[in-house]
């Protein structure tokens, strides 16, 4: 399937919406059978409980629509066992999320069934999901290898959100929700029903704004949907269906250090300021106000338009077929350029904010056109639209009582533009860009506003080249792949055994190199770099033995050949194919063991996955030739293999029927095996040897622990418990404690260059959230109000949840050319033992994401 993840997601889970809004919370899917009946049944690879081999946790509606308030979406899973869910920066929508150590791009994202990673990069924008938390009926994770069928690289394990389908019961439910931070969200969705000749109309819309509880976090999200269902007898089922979620947020994606979240609190207490954002500052208008003016934001419209058609053949044997298509617009702001020498680091005031009354001045002094290029310091918009599309088609027979097969193919077609244009000027008459090749330098004045959402159900127009600066690149991806299972299943013994091949091809185009002329790595290269086609396959199986009704066991087992992102592919953003290209190589077994009875279910899991032959590019290097001289290059690292080993255990007891408790588990094991090899190379692709004669350097990564990559950590220790009590009927007070451990903070691989490094351990920390709701219904059983009410960190914890950097110091970071080892080592036992350079053990120089304090939100709904 082809529509950029944010974008299916949206739209299969918008097309339910309607339905979903129709039903009432306690209206939640509690067997597998239920399941079935209510979601888009062709593309969907469901867990069975008892049946299907894989560890896996259900999360219903209920507790969606009880719990989430205006939290981030995947916050939810929260108490699942081995995820981590956070806010990382704190903008809406910017939420990170973890899955046995694994960052999102290594997860795979569904929606009924169908992957919504992003094609280039994997990556997941939760801030283009806003139509979700409103549709699921049920979120389903699957740890580890899951059970899709597709050609997916679902590492870490797959996050499936099951929306109902269109065409349900008639009804409509209108919604209001507040919080801190003036919080507001309005949706309003309504379902016809299905008409006696098969017809449905579903609809929703909603919007969202506010802030969240960092500083300058404003944002404002919409959210549409529109289907059409028919089913004109027993054998088809047609639904067309158009949704979209346009939203912008200003950001925080810049870490600050611990010194300047303590420097930079107004109350000078010595405890950091939580909110501290430095990623937004002031400038003064003509009356004497301060307005403030985000560097950072984020901005995105993602249509999507999809058919589904589910043909039942016979009694026997069924095809369901998805076409779809998604045309995203939008893209993030930051600064480029510089004025007088300066970047924006350098006009920071007295309250570590942009100083933009400094900056507006120096750029208005600038004469642009005699200037040289980047001579103006302004706010560029780096675009990441793309055009996607797609086909997704599953054939499933029935052999007999216990046979059954299933044949598909998963086909995709992806164009990413990737450009920046100007989107502020700060006071400048323009901006003067060279990077174009194919022209003169020249100057740019045309703004792009990025609050000026695209309301283009077909994805708009771009940006003209003359308007571009900085780079132009598009990625053109192709994707056809082949899939098929053979499932065998009694009431006791249920087996599967999968595969599937895929081949990706990229082209890298870049518009502003000199088509043939231009030589990078001492190739000459064109604007298109060609397609590069790289194979992948996986197989994996799997057995489940019912024991009796109480117990059962099962084991499954696994092996992925992933192939490669696109900067791997074309990396250093240059049209030269990486000449060491390999797949991924990823081993994956578990054991399960599940407990059933009427008070206490329970599961507990062990695994361990490995995950070899990551390929790594360290840049930016300057290499020390074996006669002293120095020149500038790269190296290839080869040989990176991390093991992913714990153990999982949650489970639910119903000590009465007023009284529930659950709670949940996770230990993990996640370090490298074995140190890694680097290659060495000059800046022209040319190997080049080093001092000591040799070609290659090495990384010493053996039984270092796996930390996180891109200003996220990563815990191997999580457990939750919680109780939900009913006082009266259609009353619940619900509260749950959360705790993280042996949390690992960012760490950058190429760096370990010497022996003794180790990734940088955050403190635990504990959390606590409390929340009831009330239903009051009507005469009309139709008809009822829902209120509700949810304080998250009830105790206002201050706690550490990302880490950026991995500053632990030694004493060679006290060692320079005129001081002795001994100094050196004075100095460095100077500096551990003063304890105004630590917080909580960790080094006040490290940057860091703090989680945020107490918020609140409250929601009064009506359904009819």
């Amino acid at each position: 399937m082809l529509s950029k993840k944010p974008a299916l997601v949206l739209m299969l889970t918008m097309s339910t919406a309607s339905f979903y809004f129709a039903q009432s919370t306690k209206d939640t899917l509690s067997k597998d059978t239920q399941i079935e009946e209510v979601i888009l049944k062709g593309v969907t690879d469901i867990a069975k409980d008892r049946k299907t081999p894989v560890a896996v946790s259900t999360i219903k509606s209920a507790q969606i629509i009880e719990r989430l308030g205006n939290r981030e979406l995947p916050e939810i899973l929260n108490t699942t066992p081995s995820v981590y869910a956070t806010k990382s920066g704190g903008g809406f929508g910017d939420g990170g999320l973890v899955m046995r150590g694994f960052e999102s791009r290594n997860i795979a994202v569904m929606v009924n069934g169908m992957p919504v990673n992003d094609m280039e990069g994997g990556t997941v924008y939760f801030s283009n999901w806003t139509g979700l938390s409103d549709v699921t009926s049920t979120l389903q994770v699957q740890r580890g290898l899951g059970s899709s069928k597709l050609a997916i690289a679902s590492v870490g394990g797959t996050v499936n959100f099951l929306t109902r389908s269109a065409d349900m019961k008639k009804g409509g439910v209108i919604r209001l929700g507040v919080g801190n931070n003036d919080y507001l969200k309005t949706s309003f969705a309504y379902n016809t029903g299905k008409s006696e000749n098969g017809w449905a109309t579903s609809f929703l819309m909603s919007r969202q704004a506010g802030s969240t509880y960092i500083q300058n976090s404003e944002y404002e999200s919409y959210a549409y949907y529109f289907a059409l269902g028919y089913k004109p007898n027993e054998k088809h089922n047609l639904q067309f269906m158009i949704t979209s979620a346009p939203q912008w947020h200003d950001q925080r994606t810049y870490a600050p250090t611990i010194n300047n979240y303590i420097k930079f609190n107004p109350d000078h207490d010595g405890s950091p300021d939580r909110t501290y954002n430095s990623d937004f500052g002031y400038r003064t208008d003509a009356n004497g106000n301060r307005i403030a003016i985000a560097n950072r934001s984020n901005y995105y419209s993602k249509p999507v338009m999809m058919l589904n058609w589910d043909w039942t053949m016979n009694e026997k044997s069924t095809l369901s077929t998805v076409l779809y298509m998604s045309n995203g617009r939008g893209g993030g702001t930051g600064d480029i350029g510089s004025v007088g020498g300066k970047g924006m680091s350098t006009f920071y005031d007295a309250e570590g904010h942009y100083d933009y009354d400094k900056i507006f001045a120096a750029n208005a002094a600038v004469d642009v056109n005699a200037a040289g290029a980047r001579s103006t310091l302004v706010r560029r918009s780096s675009i990441n639209s793309h055009n996607w599309y797609g086909i997704l088609s599953n054939f499933q027979h029935k052999i007999n009582d216990n046979w059954n097969f299933s044949v598909g193919t998963d086909d995709r077609y992806y164009y990413g533009y990737h450009y920046q244009v100007v989107s502020d000027l700060y006071g400048a008459s323009g901006y003067k860009d060279a990077t174009n090749t194919n022209i003169a330098p020249n100057v740019v004045s045309a703004l792009y506003d990025y609050k000026k959402l695209s309301w283009n159900p077909f994805g708009g127009s771009l940006a003209p080249m003359n308007e571009r600066i900085g780079y132009s690149n598009d990625g053109e991806v192709l994707w056809y792949s082949g899939f098929g299972q053979l499932e065998y299943s009694t009431n006791q013994l249920s087996a599967f055994i999968q595969g599937s091949v895929s081949n990706q091809s990229y082209q890298r185009i870049d518009n502003f190199v000199q088509d043939g002329i231009t030589i990078q790595q001492n190739q000459t290269v064109n604007t298109k770099s060609g397609f590069k086609d790289i194979f992948g396959y996986n197989v994996k199986g799997g057995v489940n033995y019912n024991i009796n009704e109480v117990h059962n066991v099962f084991a499954n087992i696994g092996f992925y050949s992933k192939q490669p992102f696109f900067n791997s592919v074309y990396p250093s953003n240059r049209q030269v194919v990486n000449p060491t290209l390999t797949n991924e190589k990823i081993f994956s077994a578990e054991l399960g063991y599940g407990f059933r009875t009427p008070k206490f279910n329970a599961n507990v899991n062990v695994y361990r996955t490995q995950w070899g032959d990551r390929w790594m590019r360290r840049t930016g290097l300057t290499h020390t030739l074996v006669d002293g001289s120095t020149i500038t290059g790269y190296s290839e690292v080869s040989g990176v293999k991390e093991i992913h080993q714990g153990i999982e255990f949650d489970g639910v007891y119903k000590a009465f029927s007023f009284l529930e408790f659950q709670g949940m588990f996770s230990w993990g094991d996640y370090f490298y095996e074995g140190n890694a090899t680097g290659s060495n190379f000059d800046d022209n692709n040319n190997p080049v040897t080093v001092a000591g004669g040799t070609n290659t350097n090495e990384l010493y990564l053996d039984k270092v622990k796996v930390g996180g990559t891109s200003n996220n950590s990563i815990p191997q220790m999580t457990a939750s418990l919680g109780a939900t009590v009913k006082p009266v009927k259609d009353f619940d007070i619900y509260g749950t404690w959360s705790y993280v451990g042996k949390i690992y903070a960012t760490m950058d691989a190429s760096t370990f260059t010497t022996a003794g490094n180790q990734a940088l351990k955050l403190p635990d920390f504990n959390l606590f959230d409390l929340g009831a709701s009330y239903k009051i219904r009507l005469k009309d059983s139709a008809q009822y109000f829902t209120i509700g009410a949810n304080v998250y960190n009830l105790f206002d914890t201050t706690y550490i949840q990302d880490g950026a950097t991995n500053i632990v110091k030694k004493v060679s970071d006290f060692k320079t050319n005129t001081n002795t080892a001994e100094q050196a080592q004075q100095l460095y036992n100077t500096y551990m033992s003063d304890p105004n350079n630590f917080y909580k053990g960790i080094d006040k120089s490290n940057r860091v994401f703090f989680g945020f304090g107490r918020t609140w939100a409250a929601t009064l709904s009506f359904n009819f």
